[in-house]
């Protein structure tokens, strides 16, 4: 629920007393004066039609990173935001501004799909599957096929979930030590 209260309040705030210039702070592609635009540019929407696209999922995503507990989440949230801000600061369009929450979903769901690979577990590799059955539409949005969609944003967010994936622990399962046999030294 924070994910959705601080993309909506932003929003609000922004569409009523900014009347929606607070676009103007996200990232502006090898431009040193955007470049903080790596960490407002998610919490920034062209739109309400742009926040509800990005709300859904990524309540769902967030909530799931979430049950591995807050290190995780903030684990994951973090080198996704970098690795999707600072890819599309470096391999955006000169004069382009990029701006939404996108590129974040894009790296949770990457994260969900290839966890239980890295930590063997097979309740979480199910969950990727599955997820990424549902979600099979959006590998479109990585693609640079659709005008005016960051798809720089999209997949150097999935790029930093998948190494997110890769190096993060807090979130592996706990392995049960085994017992020593009856007799044995200690």
């Amino acid at each position: 629920m924070g994910f959705l209260a601080v993309e909506w309040i932003i929003h609000i705030i922004n569409f009523l007393f900014f009347g929606s210039e607070l676009g103007q702070y996200g990232i502006h592609p090898l431009d040193f004066n955007g470049i903080w635009g790596i960490f407002t540019a998610p919490l920034l929407h062209a739109n309400f039609e742009h926040l509800i696209g990005n709300s859904l999922p990524g309540a769902i995503f967030c909530f799931l990173i979430g049950l591995s507990g807050r290190k995780a989440w903030w684990e994951v949230t973090i080198i996704v935001v970098l690795i999707a801000g600072v890819g599309t600061w470096l391999l955006g369009g000169p004069g382009t501004s990029h701006i939404g929450a996108s590129g974040v979903v894009y790296g949770w769901l990457a994260y969900l799909i290839v966890r239980g690979i890295f930590n063997r577990s097979l309740g979480q590799f199910l969950i990727g599957v599955g997820l990424g059955f549902a979600y099979s539409g959006l590998i479109w949005g990585v693609l640079p096929i659709y005008e005016g969609v960051s798809w720089q944003g999209h997949l150097f967010g999935a790029i930093g979930g998948i190494v997110a994936g890769m190096v993060i622990t807090s979130d592996d399962p706990i392995k049960k030590v085994k017992p020593a046999p009856r007799g044995a030294m200690r």
